[in-house]
């Protein structure tokens, strides 16, 4: 009886240690498979590289079937459709499958299409087995209807002595610079200003000033803010801008002016124009100012507004203007005077009768428009057809 209880215990012991060392290569390897996200070139095109992880890895060669599915791209037009098998080999943590995606410059919203494993030998399939690879549509080719307003070429007793008609292939630096950052601009913006092509960039002789829904830093809200401070400066004549503008909620584009001695002359007493101001609510309606004042101060400002009786200012291209003499500014719509502010209704000192340099931006939320709500459709445009100055 002694010896069979023995031997009784001697075999359990030899079966709880048998069940306590189970080596790695007993256990299955689990595959899964990682997201993928580019930038698409508009020049060549660009491989996305889907990696497939082993955990853990095996001392056997594991093979594991895998496909491309179309989503919103689509094979052939925006990447190469790819199948086959792929041999991962003994010990091997990671293997990669390459996928090419197709160049376009064609600026549209991001596209997705799925990588997907299947049918694996000596493994087994983590998850679902499927990867997103998001192509992101960053170029610089936008179609434009520039139907609107066309505006004049010339005026009586004037010449054009400067323009910017956008005709290049890039944002001509003699005349522009950019405000970069997101401090808010002392109006409670939501949005970074860049000096990216995501955000300005020109299209068959336009400008595109693109406000985008991504985060920047501490800010959730990208866009551009253009300046020709000590570039291009001008004091009197008329200003003509040719421009199509954003809407919605929380949307504030702007074509306007600041006295280029701002940075010996603080905002207000440097002087501000603003021969445009739209809220995106009101998509029918802008607004222009006059501001003044004592430098760091409060600021004292005049002006008006002019509302389209049908469409709105985003359907068609609209000429906002300004006849900017010694003694007083006139503001027009499509060659409508709606508004004048003369120079005897500035007190104090006048600013308008120096060196002024202009600013073009889409700015997101702030205490004038309020800030973009679910209603907001992204990305919002201003497209600038030119900026003429005659005097």
């Amino acid at each position: 009886m002694k010896k069979i209880l023995c031997l009784i215990v001697l075999t359990g012991l030899v079966c709880s240690c048998s069940g306590s060392n189970n080596s790695p290569d007993d256990m299955t390897s689990k595959l899964s498979v990682i997201d993928v996200t580019h930038e698409r070139s508009s020049i060549q095109s660009t491989t996305y590289t889907f990696t497939i992880n082993v955990t853990p890895a095996s001392s056997k060669t594991i093979t594991v079937d895998y496909k491309t599915v179309d989503a919103t791209a689509l094979a052939g037009k925006d990447y190469t459709a790819l199948t086959g098998t792929l041999t991962i080999q003994p010990n091997q943590s990671s293997a990669n499958v390459e996928v090419t995606v197709l160049k376009d410059s064609l600026r549209q919203p991001d596209q997705t299409f799925n990588f997907e494993i299947n049918s694996p030998a000596n493994a087994a399939i983590q998850g679902t087995g499927k990867a997103v690879g998001t192509i992101q549509n960053y170029g610089t080719y936008l179609p434009i209807d520039g139907t609107g307003y066309a505006g004049a070429t010339s005026y009586p007793g004037m010449s054009l002595v400067w323009s910017d008609e956008f005709i290049s292939n890039t944002i001509n630096s003699s005349n522009w610079s950019y405000d970069i950052g997101g401090s808010g601009w002392g109006n409670n913006e939501l949005e970074y200003y860049t000096n990216s092509s995501k955000n300005s960039y020109v299209t068959g002789g336009y400008l595109v000033i693109e406000a985008r829904k991504e985060v920047k830093e501490a800010n959730n809200y990208t866009s551009a803010r253009m300046i020709s401070k000590d570039k291009k400066t001008f004091t009197y004549g008329r200003i003509d801008f040719r421009a199509k503008l954003p809407k919605g909620q929380g949307i504030w584009p702007a074509l306007w002016m600041l006295g280029n001695n701002i940075g010996t002359t603080a905002w207000p007493a440097c002087g501000e124009i603003d021969m445009m101001e739209l809220l995106g609510h009101e998509p029918q309606k802008i607004y222009s100012t006059i501001h003044w004042g004592a430098a760091g101060g409060a600021s004292t400002h005049i002006g008006d507004s002019y509302s389209l009786s049908s469409q709105t200012f985003n359907d068609n291209f609209h000429v906002f203007s300004m006849q900017w003499d010694a003694d007083k500014m006139s503001f027009l719509i499509d060659d409508i005077l709606f508004f004048t502010a003369n120079k005897s209704q500035v007190n104090g000192d006048y600013p308008f009768d120096k060196p002024f340099f202009f600013i073009m931006n889409v700015a997101v939320g702030g205490n004038w428009p309020g800030n973009p709500d679910a209603t907001t459709v992204f990305p919002q445009r201003m497209i600038v057809d030119y900026v003429r100055v005659y005097q």
